[in-house]
Parts: C-alpha cells; structure tokens; sequence
C-alpha cells in the first residue's frame, strides 16, 4: 500500500481562479439584499409619511425605493453578465 503524496499549495502560488468569479456573486448578493431592503423600507417610511404629508418623510420614501430598485438592476446585470462569461 503506497501512499501518493499530498499536494499542498504553497502561498507563492496562485489563487484558484473562482475566487474572483466568488468575489462578483457576493458583490451581486449584496446588490440584491441591499436593494430588498431599501425597497421595503421605502415603503414603510412612504406609509408612515403618509400621516405626516408636510414632513420630509414621502421624499425619502421615493428615494429610498428608487436607490433599492436601482440595486435590483445592478444586481440583474451583474448577474447576467457574470453567467455570459461562464459560457464562452
């Protein structure tokens, strides 16, 4: 019974090549968490504005859902554009 020796990779060499490709699907997750949240609160800084209707609350409420829509479609292309590359 011969045992083949084990290959450790040493710190000189380089890192596998899907840790970049890891580095964009978190920045992509991000994205997507970020803008679920601005989304939903949004909302719920818009229906709460609504009581208040002379405050700052509905202006922040509109900027804060289009900043997590904008998240959303970053997240989209980002995405789309990582899973193109994938293929070639």
């Amino acid at each position: 019974m011969s045992r083949e020796p084990v290959n450790m990779p040493s710190s000189s060499e380089k890192p596998p090549p899907d840790s970049d490709s890891t580095g964009k699907r978190s920045s992509v997750m991000m994205a997507r968490v970020l803008g679920i949240l601005c989304v939903a609160a949004g909302f719920i800084l818009g229906i709460h504005g609504l009581d208040h209707p002379g405050s700052a609350m509905l202006p922040t409420a509109l900027g804060m859902i289009v900043t997590g829509l904008v998240a959303q479609v970053f997240a989209l292309v980002r995405a789309c554009y990582l899973g193109s590359q994938g293929k070639g």
